[in-house]
Order: C-alpha cells, then structure tokens, then sequence
C-alpha cells in the first residue's frame, strides 16, 4: 500500500525538506611537512589530512591539486609488523634475509603481506594469494620439510599445521641455509613470515576503497609507512617515508542542503496521523539516502483578500 502513496501524484499542501550526507571538501597546503607534522596542521585548521572514499573524492582531490605535479601526503598509513605463524615472539624470530637485489620488501601494488624463500637463500615480500611450494617445520625431529604441492600462503599454513607443527619460521643463517636446500632450483617456497595489513586513514574511516599505484613501496626498516599521490598519476597512491617533507592535502566537512517537494496521492494515507507520516518518512529515508535526515514542513498558508462589493 506504502508503494502506490509514493507513486501516485497530486499535490499536497506539505513539503518533504531533507538534508544530505556530509560531503568532504579538499584543501591543498603547499608547504612542505613530514607526515605527522601535516597531519598536525590539517588537525589544527581543518579536520584531518585526506581521506579518499569513492571515485567522486578522488575527482574533486584531483582539481585542488592541479597546480602540481608533485607528491602529495594524503592520510593513508600502514604498521609494519612482520611476525611468524605459530611464534610470533620466539628468540631469535627477527633474523631476516630479504633480497637486496630486488630491494625487497618492496610491497608492490600495496598487496604483498606474505614471505617466500628463493633457491638462492633470499627472501621475498609476495601477494598471499598466489601459489607456490612451501617448507613446514617439524617440532618432533626438528627438520624442515618441503611440500611439493602450489598453495596460497594461508592454506599452506594449514597443511603444516595439520600434518607437521607450522610454516617454518628461520631465526638464523644456518636454518636460511638448511631451509634453501629444500627450494628446488628456480622455484620459490612459503615461509611462515607475514604480516597484517595495518592499512588506516588518519581519521579513522573504514578502509574499504583503494586506488593504488602499480609500484615498489620500498619498506626498509620502517615501522610505519604513510601515504602519497600526485596530480601526474591520476590521484594514484604510493607509501612514502613517512619522515619525507611533502605539500599535502587536508579536508573538512561541508554539509549541502536540498528541498525536495513529493507529489502524493491520500487514498487511504491520512497526514495528519502521527505514526502514518513517521513510516513514510521511513520509506522515503530508505530510497532517498539512508543517513539522510527526514522531515515534513508545513507549507503556510496563503491569506485571501477581502473583496467590497
């Protein structure tokens, strides 16, 4: 019944008024900040560095930067917490041999959270997802054992889990060297090295939009990495050192405001009834924006004048 008062039409003497959704509005700071130093200013003037949320902010983030083709800090930030399945705090667990030939770990695309082994001994940041060999350990004997079987890293996981102890966490040179030997010649192998993704906006929004650059992202030995575009990649994000000085973008809030006039026909749907007009409003809420803000005003009246005969 709802469904025919919203489609039918003749005009009534009230007016639906309803608020939108806050809109983020860009403002571009060409001074030159480390990361925490323009996430301060941004805080302190305006509302925070950048959040990016949907193709549209990514639009309107491109016409405030269009004077530069520099980087540019927004406020993305990730923490690097490299950690071994099943001994995350195991003596000895921060032995690492990344291979320097590849700079890794470089987390291309922002999407290598997992390790694997090279034949030659070297270690590389990779995508999760994809599937190669693995080595297990074995608590019992205390040897490694290799898996010739292609899995993802988190199923891999699970196979040596179920049928040994855990992937293999390698805590010095002799155990790189003892786990190379089981990596057959040109192939990479699991380990049980990862970490989480740890990807954050700055004012704490859900990370749910992404628009990367399909680049290195050198880590190095940092314990955090924080986020950069420029106007020449097309708004695409990078992480940078965050100790880098940079312009960078900050942004508030605006709120825009629109009256909106609903023709509805009364059939059965009488406003003056209370509990009528609050379902409506419902429903309407629903179609229209659902963090929207709803409400009926009553159209004044318009005074007749008097005619002397």
């Amino acid at each position: 019944m709802m469904k025919s008062f919203l489609l039918a039409a003749w005009i009534l003497s009230d007016l639906l008024s309803f608020s939108s959704c806050q809109e983020r509005q860009y403002y571009f700071v060409n001074q030159l900040m480390n990361w925490d130093d323009a996430q301060r200013y941004c805080r302190k003037h305006h509302t925070d560095l950048a959040t990016i949320g949907n193709s549209k902010d990514i639009k309107q983030f491109l016409d405030i930067v269009s004077s530069t083709n520099n980087n540019v800090w927004i406020g993305l930030y990730s923490n690097i917490n490299w950690t071994w399945s099943g001994e995350l705090n195991s003596v000895g667990s921060q032995y690492r041999n990344w291979e320097s030939s590849d700079n890794d770990p470089d987390f291309i695309s922002a999407n290598q959270f997992c390790v694997c082994i090279g034949d030659n001994g070297g270690w590389w940041d990779y995508d999760c997802a994809k599937k190669f060999p693995f080595v297990c350990y074995n608590a019992r004997t205390t040897e490694f054992v290799a898996v010739d079987e292609a899995m993802n890293w988190s199923n891999a996981r699970t196979y040596c889990q179920q049928n040994f102890t855990d992937l293999a966490t390698i805590r010095n040179i002799a155990e790189n060297q003892r786990v190379q030997t089981l990596v057959a010649t040109g192939y990479w192998a699991w380990t049980g090295l990862r970490r989480d993704e740890n990807i954050y906006w700055s004012d704490q929004s859900s990370f749910r939009f992404s628009n990367w650059d399909n680049i290195s992202n050198l880590i190095d030995s940092n314990t955090r990495i924080c986020g950069a575009t420029s106007k020449a990649k097309s708004a695409k994000w990078k992480f940078l050192p965050c100790q880098r000085k940079l312009p960078f973008v900050c942004y508030s809030f605006r709120v825009v405001r629109r009256i909106v006039k609903i023709k509805l026909t009364t059939g059965a749907l009488n406003l003056n009834d209370p509990e009528q007009k609050a379902q409506l409003l419902k429903q309407l809420q629903k179609m229209l924006n659902e963090s929207a803000s709803l409400k009926f005003v009553e159209q004044p009246k318009k005074n007749k004048k008097k005619t002397e005969l």
